[in-house]
């Protein structure tokens, strides 16, 4: 990772007898996307409030651009911190045009800068029309503006694709990634959407109850989860029971190759695409659902053992609800064990 451009150092945030941060420790490089994803009322907006300085904190330290904003006697202001947000509600500036909104916490010396970040998130031309005149995309894209102008060393962003629609939103999300990597901005993108993080971020941060579980690049969080909660919070797995010895467990799929060796008793996380049924008079399992997924089929498959586990194959070629099945394993690469409960 490059130089940080923030840091988190032990943040701590109390709300009465709630703990909504609990000594959290983050470092973002220079130029990286880093995205926050956790269930609601995981702590992620209070981390970014914090951050941004709307919300004090109760021990620790954050510093932005090398400069300590929040710990011990210290606190700056929202607007001296040199941070650009972009919330979830866009908060745009109903009775201000476009250039207006973008002017907002821009030096008069700098107002040419109003044109160039117009010109980077495509909106030249746009400069007279008000909110109310503009499509969903097209505010996003004045509130990004809005947050770039004033050349902030971070840009905070709160879940900014919400209020779209699901096609819109894909399109959005795209030209605010490559509207950052051309500003070469650090920024920090919150969001609840597991594949929305994994899509966005350079590296991903899964938080649970005020505190970061794991953060790594987007396919070492999906292939290499620490623990539980991240491996079925970043997608779908389930978990087949075994016997470990050195780096093989064996299980009712056989035996399978894992990445850390030990002994006694595991379970092994398996992801649906790597399952693979093929229809089987005198197969070991029964299909009991399946959810069509455009492309794909998921197929909901009980084992003798009453097991249940998930296997997806191609929309052309699914497998009928109470069919019996074989089971096997299409693997690329070890899988993850977890000690036993």
């Amino acid at each position: 990772m490059s130089e940080p451009v923030l840091v988190l150092d032990q943040v701590t945030k109390r709300f009465r007898e709630v703990t909504a941060l609990e000594a959290v420790d983050l470092e973002v490089g220079r130029g990286e996307l880093m995205a926050i994803v956790g269930p609601s009322g995981c702590g992620k907006s209070t981390m970014l409030r914090a951050v941004a300085g709307l919300t004090s904190i109760d021990s620790g330290r954050i510093v932005v651009g090398g400069r300590d904003v929040a710990g011990p006697g210290v606190f700056i202001p929202p607007e001296e911190r040199h941070i650009g947000v972009v919330f979830q509600d866009l908060a745009l500036f109903p009775h201000l045009d476009v250039a207006g909104n973008v002017a907002f916490g821009v030096a008069r010396g700098e107002r040419r800068r109003i044109g160039e970040v117009l010109d980077l998130v495509g909106l030249t031309g746009l400069e007279d029309r008000y909110p109310h005149e503009l499509s969903g995309g097209e505010q996003q894209r004045v509130a990004l503006a809005r947050a770039l102008a004033p050349r902030p060393d971070v840009v905070l962003l709160d879940e900014p694709f919400s209020h779209l629609d699901r096609n819109l939103r894909m399109e959005v999300r795209e030209h605010t990634v490559e509207v950052l990597q051309a500003a070469t901005a650090t920024g920090v993108f919150v969001t609840h959407d597991q594949e929305e993080a994994m899509a966005v971020g350079d590296r991903v941060a899964v938080m649970r109850s005020g505190r970061f579980e794991q953060v790594a690049a987007p396919e070492t969080a999906f292939h290499a989860p620490v623990n539980r909660f991240v491996a079925t919070f970043l997608g779908e797995a389930d978990f087949v029971a075994g016997t470990r010895s050195g780096t093989r467990v064996q299980t009712v799929l056989g035996s399978l190759p894992v990445t850390s060796a030990g002994t006694g008793h595991c379970d092994v996380m398996l992801r649906p695409h790597e399952l693979a049924i093929q229809e089987d008079a005198d197969g070991e399992g029964v299909v009991e659902r399946t959810e069509f997924r455009g492309a794909q089929v998921l197929h909901h498959v009980i084992l003798p053992d009453g097991l249940r586990i998930r296997a997806l194959r191609p929309h052309t070629d699914p497998v009928k609800a109470g069919t019996r099945v074989r089971v096997r394993t299409v693997l690329s690469h070890p899988l993850v064990a977890f000690a036993s409960d």
